[in-house]
């Protein structure tokens, strides 16, 4: 067990012939008590200190911890949203690229279809043409022929409602 300056104050020596002189020893011993309190203070403090030191060291290596844990999971979440995104991303290219099959083929569809009733439309104007002209030309033969020349000098009759 450490000596306490109570121990040192009550410490009595033995008295011998030719001794030491007892007032500087008594000196000697209160200069001791009083270093001796003094650096126990000290010690009692730096042991405070140390004390709340270590605390504080402990609370923040917690935060410490927490803050990498929270960086992990924040890095981990990033990633995952990031991997999420690009998943999302290639999905949205593959339904535009389906779409635009769909649209070039649905356009193409309509085109030909489109080509398809022009090439109808020209044969029918072409066959329509055909007969008008047909139709021209036997109106024009009927109107040369020669009955049409007595029907100009007589007149026209009109009957009477009775």
């Amino acid at each position: 067990m450490p000596l306490t300056p109570l121990d040192i104050h009550n410490k009595e020596f033995g008295k011998r012939l030719r001794g030491y002189d007892e007032d500087e020893v008594n000196e000697f011993l209160d200069q001791i008590i009083k270093d001796y309190e003094l650096l126990i203070r000290e010690n009692k403090e730096l042991q405070n200190q140390l004390g709340t030191l270590q605390e504080k060291l402990g609370h923040f290596a917690n935060i410490e911890e927490t803050l990498s844990k929270t960086i992990i999971v924040a890095q981990e979440a990033a990633d995952e949203l990031k991997n999420n995104a690009k998943k999302e991303a290639q999905l949205i290219v593959k339904e535009a690229e389906k779409n635009a099959d769909r649209i070039i083929n649905d356009s193409l569809v309509k085109s030909r279809k489109i080509a398809m009733e022009a090439e109808e439309l020209k044969k029918q104007a072409a066959i329509y043409r055909a007969r008008f002209r047909a139709l021209i030309e036997s109106q024009m033969e009927l109107l040369s022929q020669d009955g049409w020349e007595s029907l100009e000098g007589s007149e026209p009759r009109i009957r009477e409602i009775e």
